[in-house]
């Protein structure tokens, strides 16, 4: 679990910035250090290395760090390493604890431990960006979808190790996005305009 903290604490937005010049994402746009701020302040490129790495990480830190724990490795075991990589990267120590948002990190241990969830919250996050080009709302949807299906849908249920880590999850990611929800009540949100393709196509604004 250390290890998968250790490893989250790695900051794709960081990284890519690096190699890249030294690109500073905190003091561009909203000064998240995730994709969706790199995408709007440094092209497509630039926010698919840092959406690669991110996910990347929450999938070594679920499949493969709970190996090295041998014949004590447990599904919850994955489960604690996928959430200790998603606190590691919101959360990183050697970064005074001011990380990112999580959401591609928790879709990346989806991805490898929940993977009958995961088109459920890539459909609702696709369907809420094309209606409103708000990709902190398609966030938040996509976490309801997930906890939906693992509630209702899934054969763990919500009282299991994959419910608990799904419960903690969507809850984390609220608290990380209660800036964005303050601002979508006042209505000063960003969206992608080019992105919200149904919403124009329905007439809403």
């Amino acid at each position: 679990m250390l290890a998968a903290y250790a490893l989250g604490s790695l900051m794709g937005g960081l990284i890519v910035a690096r190699l890249k010049g030294g690109v500073n994402l905190r003091a561009s746009g909203s000064g998240n250090i995730g994709a969706t701020n790199a995408l709007r302040t440094q092209g497509k490129a630039f926010a698919l290395a840092v959406l690669v790495i991110d996910v990347a990480k929450g999938v070594v830190a679920a499949l493969l760090l709970p190996r090295l724990a041998g014949a004590a490795a447990t599904p919850e075991l994955a489960y604690a390493c996928g959430a200790a990589a998603v606190l590691g990267h919101c959360y990183p120590l050697w970064h005074r604890f001011q990380g990112g948002k999580g959401v591609a990190t928790v879709a990346g241990v989806f991805a490898a431990l929940l993977p009958a969830s995961f088109p459920w919250m890539l459909l609702a996050f696709v369907l809420v960006v094309l209606l409103t080009g708000t990709v902190s709302l398609a966030t938040l949807a996509a976490s309801a979808a997930a906890l939906l299906h693992v509630a209702c849908f899934s054969e763990q249920g919500l009282f299991s190790g994959a419910g608990a880590f799904t419960a903690a999850m969507a809850l984390l990611v609220l608290v990380k996005h209660r800036a964005n929800w303050a601002r979508l009540r006042a209505g000063t949100e960003p969206r992608f305009e080019r992105a919200r393709l149904l919403g124009r196509a329905l007439g809403l604004k």
